[in-house]
Parts: structure tokens; C-alpha cells; sequence
């Protein structure tokens, strides 16, 4: 089956996806349909969150050459929302969707309940007697502007806007924050007990402030809770993301397992640098 979303084709093959988060804006929609990603996240819990600047940042991601390739565009786009999972803003993932992201990062997701909704917000509902009930969905209905940016009809897309890996055929990667001890606690609960989430992601930002450690990423009580996170994941064969790639970490980051590499976009001055440097200026 011919895929639209490349970061479950990369997982499909037993590949690494590799992706950067990157501002919802025209700028960032340019460069990075060019780039070698799989994907990109476009970061919206840190920014504001505008639904209208992110449909027209998707827009801006059609590529004449890259649609008549592969029927979508080459990057795959997904939305990090701003609401935290125990808030249950199912609304800030239906309007992703609804603006046509192929999937949904939820932050700080800390309970099987909080799971069970985040997986819920990205599927449309149906009968209690159809296949695949659960997680029940409670998305509203909206498919046009998605289903022209998928390059499908409304119809079509219905068929294939439901969450993977449930659904074979979906093309929503539903994701999971775990940054908090509560989430590490509670993450084999949500991954035994919630079908449908497509991957994990670890927020070492955020839970090594609350070990007390902030940003000290090596720290032995950080790593520790991260590599719980990572064991817990691979004991249940959930895929697992880390958002902080850089060329410090990236071979432990491949060692210790992690299945989506995410780095934030490096705007090199080299030439420039070179220049300072042979004009006695460095």
C-alpha cells in the first residue's frame, strides 16, 4: 500500500524516521519539503497556536514535483499542540487534523486516561457494533480542507483518516509525551490498555526539571528515567522518539534504541565564518 504518511512508511519498513521541529510559517514550509526529512513537527505548544497560520503553513508545503511523485508531500507534517494531555483539549487536535496534519504530539501525557482521550480526538466516530471501536472517537467532521491537502477525496480520506497502527490503512500517527514521573509510572498501563498510539516520545526537557536537574542531561537520575521510558516502549514494541538530536548524542541516541530522531534545523554560517576569519576579522 502506497503511503502518504513517510514517517509510517519509515516505521512500517523497520526504518529510523528522522524529522526537525520547526515555527508553523512560510519560511520553514519551503525549506523543509526540500530537505531529507520524513517528517516535521511543527511546533505549536511553545508558540502560539494559530489554526489559520498552520493551514496556510501547509499549503505553502504543496509541491507540484513532490505531489505528482508520491500523491503527498515528501515531509510528512505534524502538529505538537499546546494543551498538556491531562487538560483533554480535544479541540486542538481535531483543527490540526482538520487543517490537514497527519498526526498529533500530545505533551505531558501522564495516564491511561489522558492516552485513551488523545487517541479518541484523532478518530472519527462510529458504531458501537463497527470494527476497531475503541478507543471510541469524538473527532467532528470537517475532511475538505484535509482531504485537498492529501490530494484525495473527502471520501477517500475518510478511509484513511484514522490512527495507524490500529487502523492498517490509517495515516494519523497519534504521539505521546512521557515527561513526568507520573507518565513513566503509568506508561505500561497506557500502552496494554490504549490501542492506537502510533509512537512515544521522551520530554527530558521538562522531566529533568522535576527530577531537579534541569537540562542536565547526563545526569545519572536522567538518564536512568529515560532509559525506563526507552525499555518500557521496546518491552511492548512501541516505537519511541527522541526530540533532541544533535551531533553530540546522535550515535547513543541510535544505540540506546530510539526509533524517530528529531533535531532542530542548524542555519550554518561557515562560509561567512571562513570569511571573518580570512579578513582578520574572527
Amino acid at each position: 500500500m502506497a503511503r502518504l504518511n513517510s514517517v509510517i512508511a519509515a516505521f512500517e519498513q523497520g526504518r529510523k524516521a528522522f524529522g526537525t521541529f520547526a515555527p508553523a510559517d512560510m519560511e520553514s514550509a519551503i525549506w523543509v519539503t526540500e530537505a531529507p526529512y520524513d517528517g516535521v513537527i511543527y511546533e505549536m505548544e511553545h508558540r502560539p497556536w494559530d489554526p489559520a497560520q498552520l493551514r496556510d503553513t501547509l499549503q505553502w508545503m504543496v509541491s507540484r514535483k513532490s505531489i505528482a511523485a508520491t500523491g503527498a508531500p515528501a515531509v510528512t507534517p505534524i502538529v505538537r499542540i499546546p494543551a498538556n494531555g491531562g487538560e483533554m483539549n480535544q479541540f486542538l487536535a481535531k483543527q490540526a487534523l482538520d487543517m490537514g496534519a497527519f498526526g498529533v504530539v500530545w505533551p505531558h501525557v501522564s495516564t491511561a486516561e489522558q492516552a485513551y482521550n488523545a487517541v479518541a480526538a484523532c478518530r472519527y466516530p462510529r458504531r458501537e457494533t463497527a470494527p476497531l471501536f475503541e478507543p471510541q472517537g469524538i473527532r467532528g467532521d470537517s475532511p475538505k480542507t484535509a482531504a485537498r491537502f492529501w490530494g484525495i477525496g473527502a471520501g477517500e480520506y475518510y478511509g484513511k483518516a484514522d490512527v495507524w497502527p490500529l487502523a492498517p490503512e490509517g495515516e494519523i500517527l497519534v504521539i505521546l509525551m512521557i515527561e513526568d514521573l507520573a507518565g513513566i509510572a503509568n506508561l505500561d498501563e497506557m500502552l496494554t490498555k490504549v490501542p492506537g498510539i502510533g509512537a512515544v516520545m521522551i520530554g527530558e526537557g521538562d522531566l529533568s526539571q522535576e527530577l531537579g536537574h534541569p537540562r542536565e542531561y547526563d545526569h545519572p537520575e536522567v538518564v536512568a528515567a529515560m532509559a525506563e521510558i526507552v525499555r518500557t516502549c521496546k518491552a511492548r514494541g512501541m516505537r519511541v522518539g527522541h526530540p533532541h538530536v544533535g551531533s553530540k548524542n546522535v550515535e547513543k541516541v541510535l544505540a540506546d534504541g530510539f526509533d524517530l530522531l528529531l533535531a532542530a534545523p542548524v542555519r550554518s554560517f561557515a562560509a561567512l565564518d571562513t570569511g571573518r576569519r580570512l579578513a582578520g576579522r574572527s
